[in-house]
């Protein structure tokens, strides 16, 4: 579970819970791992106090936040080897300062399109039982990277 604190919002999903799998939490933000069949590589980094706007953050915690989000994403290259990452940070839906990290490759569901685009193909759920496989390593080494 998240913890709620003083800059949490109560009926913020992002300040009551993890927001997916946690893999590491710093007293900073965390790390999540996000559960999508369709997108096993699929990654957050969530900022723990309540902020909307990455201008909202101090240079030096904008700078930390950054740097958390490209450690993950190398090590989500070096583990899962996709075509491309995408990198987004939308927070249209939760006002809570997040960044998606999310590996894509050329036969997944929306590729060339963005996850939230229209959907090209059908992917059976076998398909990425090999990238599942790699997740729990994955997992390991951001938590032992960043924790």
């Amino acid at each position: 579970m998240g913890r709620l604190d003083n800059s949490c919002i109560p009926g913020c999903e992002l300040c009551e819970h993890d927001g997916g799998v946690l893999i590491v939490r710093t007293p900073r933000l965390r790390v999540i791992r996000v559960e999508d069949a369709d997108y096993p590589g699929f990654y957050r980094v969530i900022w723990n106090e309540h902020k909307a706007e990455f201008t909202t953050l101090s240079a030096g915690e904008r700078a930390h936040l950054m740097d958390v989000v490209a450690t993950v994403e190398s090590l989500v290259i070096q583990h899962l080897r996709p075509i491309k990452v995408n990198l987004a940070s939308l927070g249209n839906v939760v006002p809570h300062l997040h960044w998606h990290v999310i590996a894509r490759f050329v036969d997944d569901r929306h590729f060339p399109q963005p996850i939230w685009g229209t959907a090209q193909r059908e992917i059976a759920k076998e398909r990425w039982d090999v990238l599942r496989s790699r997740l729990p390593d994955l997992d390991a080494d951001i938590s032992s990277t960043l924790g």
